[in-house]
């Protein structure tokens, strides 16, 4: 039976192509907000970093009302990093919203999205967006759709998926590129026409997969789910079990249940077949399972998560100003943390290493991780994480290394340098395409491995003007060994207050990373140098004073302002014998060994990462 008063859509799309501005409006226009509600922009967008970053990390779900039928709405992830977020989100719907960029066209992540959307036969909507951007090139975009659709093997049916083009920010869609909308009515009505409503099974014993997993401190876990066939009702006995789990059988009751109204949840008594609900009371309920009628156990089939490919080390903070600024600093409560994540976070694997005192983290990437080091460091939490490294595995005999698909886009006179740099790193020239009359569309596929660090080095090279995208493309033969950092650490000689004699005389040598008055340690890198060694410098020197020196002649001395690294240049900045040091109110970048003579030692010993 289809119920005809609800739609399930997700919004899938590229980074950056505009998929939670465009909820902003569907919400505001549909009634979602009283008249005199202030509403900040991106509403879907809740978390600090998530504003920041103009990203979506988390999916969101949301719903809205129009002519009577309620649209359950949910805003995905578009970067790589959390596509995990996506794959298990499209099993809670009967449609999706493909959003493309009127300028920049499919993307490798738009690739990813539409292929997951049509592996489950759902009904497409092809929204072209931003068709207000002064750059737009409306017809080469739907070209482009059209050929990826075919690359994917499309049905004939979702070949003639409807088309709209929208413009996000002023909120209006139209059938047509060439006439402008005046509002979102065509994009609700083709909502109501094309997505089914879901094909559900009153009469049957209940069922529900459990697809997102959120934590309150008060209530413990809460599910996140489609019920696929009976009811749910607050109070209600259930069993939880798992397609991929044969053995999982466990009881449970549910103790409280909500729906999503506009962006916010509402307690309800009961949910039918259709109904995207969330529900909490029961315990170590993971992603994946399935609730069900204790007396007719029937496991949902769900897809298993891609496994990580990037790991970094987390370690209890040992420097010399370590627990002077987090307010959590020992292994256990870092431990803590991570398993806490492990509930809502299905793409994260965490692992204890040798030492009592250290994590093994991984991640689907750079990004995914780092933004979890951001969010523990905003938390209070003080600790230290290695270099990246990528996790090979081994088939056949042969170790292999997980691939990216790299799409790049640039100026016509920087891509020979693109080419240049992304060759010495082991990558392979997939396809070149001219963008218009200035710009170039390069494609790479290339060891994860040979983007450690050279994003910073993208944006140098072309000027702030290229945009990168990666998205994993499986594994291949092991590369070989591929070329380190090319410049070397300016490192701290000794522990004290920089000054500005010794930064003055340290900036002669490199680009430094600090600045007057700041606090340092033995051992800390203090910035780098164009030459490949490494380099101690003492940035606390202060000038011996005499009857012809007075102090007040420093002030004449001239500092370049410093480069301060964000989390992630300093994690790809870093070396294998370097870590960065996170703490609420600073990120260092410092050396394993701290001791200068013992560093040297070890050096010659070959023990240097080099």
């Amino acid at each position: 039976m289809e119920r005809k008063d609800l739609r399930n859509v997700a919004i899938i799309a590229h980074v950056d192509h505009g998929k939670t501005t465009l909820v902003d409006q569907m919400l505001r226009q549909s009634g979602a907000f009283r008249e005199n509600q202030q509403v900040a922009d991106r509403v879907m967008d809740s978390g600090d970093i998530e504003r920041e970053r103009g990203i979506t990390i988390l999916s969101k779900n949301a719903s809205t009302f129009y002519e009577g039928v309620k649209i359950n709405i949910i805003d995905t992830p578009g970067h790589a990093d959390f596509g995990g977020e996506v794959e298990r989100v499209l099993k809670m719907v009967d449609g999706v919203l493909l959003l493309v960029d009127a300028a920049e066209g499919p993307m490798p992540q738009t690739r990813f999205v539409l292929q997951k959307a049509l592996a489950q036969n759902l009904s497409i909507i092809i929204v072209v967006n931003k068709i207000d951007r002064p750059d737009a090139r409306v017809k080469e975009v739907i070209d482009e759709i059209l050929l990826l659709l075919m690359d994917l093997g499309a049905t004939d049916e979702q070949l003639d998926s409807p088309m709209l083009f929208c413009c996000g920010r002023q909120g209006t869609a139209s059938y047509g590129w060439d006439k402008p909308g005046e509002d979102l009515s065509p994009l609700f009505k083709t909502i109501l026409e094309y997505v089914k409503g879901p094909d559900v099974e009153l009469s049957q014993p209940t069922a529900a997969l459990v697809s997102s997993v959120d934590y309150n401190d008060f209530v413990g876990r809460i599910a996140i789910g489609r019920i696929e066939s009976g009811s749910l009702k607050v109070g209600q006995d259930i069993l939880v079990c798992d397609w991929h789990d044969k053995e999982l059988s466990r009881k449970g009751r549910v103790t409280a249940l909500y729906s999503f109204e506009g962006v916010g949840r509402t307690p309800i008594e009961s949910a039918e077949a259709g109904d995207i609900v969330a529900f909490s009371g029961i315990e170590d309920i993971n992603i994946g399972n399935t609730i069900c009628d204790p007396a007719l156990p029937q496991p949902l089939e769900f897809v298993k998560i891609n496994d990580p490919t990037v790991e970094m080390t987390f370690s209890v903070n040992d420097g010399p100003f370590a627990g002077r600024e987090g307010k959590f600093v020992t292994s256990r409560q870092i431990r803590a943390r991570l398993q806490k994540e492990l509930l809502k976070d299905v793409a994260l694997r965490v692992e204890d290493s040798a030492t009592t005192d250290s994590f093994r983290v991984m991640g689907r990437g750079e990004m995914h991780i780092s933004i979890l080091i951001e969010t523990m460091r905003r938390e209070g939490y003080e600790f230290m994480v290695g270099a990246p490294k990528v996790l090979m595995r081994e088939e056949n005999g042969k170790k292999m290394e997980p691939m990216e698909h790299v799409v790049i886009d640039v100026p016509t006179e920087y891509q020979g340098s693109v080419m240049e740099k992304l060759g010495s790193r082991k990558g392979e020239l997939v396809q070149m395409a001219p963008l218009g009359t200035s710009r170039m569309r390069i494609e790479f596929r290339i060891p994860s491995r040979g983007l450690f660090g050279y994003r910073s080095e993208f944006l140098t090279d072309t000027h702030g003007e290229g945009i990168l995208n990666t998205i994993f493309d499986g594994y291949d033969e092991y590369r070989g060994e591929l070329p380190g950092r090319s410049t070397g650490a300016l490192i701290s000689f000794e522990t004290g207050e920089s000054i500005i004699y010794g930064l003055y005389n340290a900036q002669e040598r490199g680009t430094l990373f600090i600045g007057a008055g700041e606090k340092v340690y033995e051992g800390m890198v203090v910035g780098f140098s164009p030459k490949s060694d490494d380099m101690a410098v003492n940035v606390c020197k202060r000038k011996q004073l005499t009857n012809t020196r007075a102090s007040g002649s420093d002030d004449a001395l001239r500092l370049t302002p410093p480069t301060v690294l964000s989390l992630e240049e300093s994690l790809e900045f870093i070396r294998q014998d370097e870590l960065v040091e996170v703490t609420p109110q600073h990120i260092r970048i410092r050396k394993k060994i701290l001791n200068n003579a013992e560093r040297m030692k070890a050096t010659k010993g070959g023990k240097s990462n080099g």
